[in-house]
C-alpha cells in the first residue's frame, strides 16, 4: 500500500467538498446544454434561454465560492488544497465564456446562427460531460483511469474546438463583407473557443490529481 493510499484510508469520508464538486459541474453541463438548446432556437425564442445561462453561471459562482470558504474552514481536504482551487476556478472559467459568449449573442443581436458555432457550442456539451464522468470518479480516487480516459477524450475536443475556430474566422474573413458582422461573429465564437480552452485547463488539473494519487 502507498503512502497516499494510507492517507487517503485514514482521512475521514469528505462530506463536503464532493457534494459540491458534483453541484459545480452539473451546472456546468446543464448550462452548456441550455446554450446549445438556444441557438438551435428561432431568435425571438432565444432570450428566455439566455437568461437561463445567466441565472446557472451565477449558481456556479455561488458553489465556488462556497468551495472556496470550506477551503479556509477546513484544514483536512479530500486532496491538495491547490489542486481544489485550480479546479474549480477553471470550472468556473469554462462556465464564464459560455455565459460571454450568450452575452455577446444577446448584445450583438446575433439573429443567424452559423453552423460553426452549432458546432463549437456541441463540442462544449460533449466536453463538460466528460468533466462530469471525471468529477463523479475522484470521489475514492479509485477508477484514476477512467479519468484519465476522460483527460484523453476532453483534450481531443479541444484540438477538433480549436480547427472548427480557425476555419470559421478564416471563412468570416474571405467571405463577409459586413465589418459589424466580422466583429461581432468573432467576438461569438472567441468566447465559444476559448470556453473549450479552460475545459482543457479541468483536465490539466484532473490529470495532476491523478499523478499524484496514482
Amino acid at each position: 500500500m502507498t503512502l497516499n493510499s494510507i492517507f487517503q484510508f485514514l482521512v475521514p469520508k469528505d462530506k463536503k467538498f464532493y457534494p459540491l464538486f458534483e453541484q459545480a459541474v452539473n451546472k456546468l453541463i446543464l448550462l452548456s446544454e441550455t446554450l446549445h438548446e438556444a441557438i438551435n432556437l428561432p431568435s425571438k425564442e432565444r432570450e428566455e434561454y439566455f437568461k437561463t445561462v445567466e441565472t446557472i453561471e451565477n449558481d456556479i459562482e455561488n458553489i465556488v465560492q462556497n468551495i472556496r470558504i470550506e477551503l479556509s474552514r477546513n484544514f483536512i481536504t479530500p486532496f491538495d488544497r491547490e489542486d481544489i482551487h485550480s479546479l474549480i476556478t477553471a470550472i468556473d472559467d469554462v462556465a464564464d465564456f459560455m455565459n460571454d459568449a450568450a452575452s455577446r449573442m444577446r448584445l450583438y443581436q446575433v439573429d443567424k446562427i452559423t453552423k460553426s458555432i452549432r458546432k463549437l457550442t456541441e463540442v462544449n456539451v460533449e466536453t463538460c460531460k466528460q468533466i462530469g464522468i471525471a468529477i463523479y470518479e475522484l470521489k475514492g480516487m479509485k477508477n484514476l483511469d477512467t479519468i484519465s480516459e476522460c483527460c484523453r477524450v476532453i483534450n481531443k475536443l479541444e484540438a477538433k474546438a480549436d480547427k472548427i475556430f480557425d476555419k470559421a474566422v478564416a471563412d468570416l474573413f474571405e467571405n463577409e463583407t459586413d465589418a459589424k458582422n466580422i466583429i461581432k461573429y468573432k467576438e461569438v465564437l472567441s468566447a465559444l473557443e476559448a470556453a473549450s480552452d479552460k475545459c482543457k485547463q479541468v483536465a490539466k488539473v484532473l490529470e495532476t490529481i491523478t499523478v499524484k494519487y496514482s
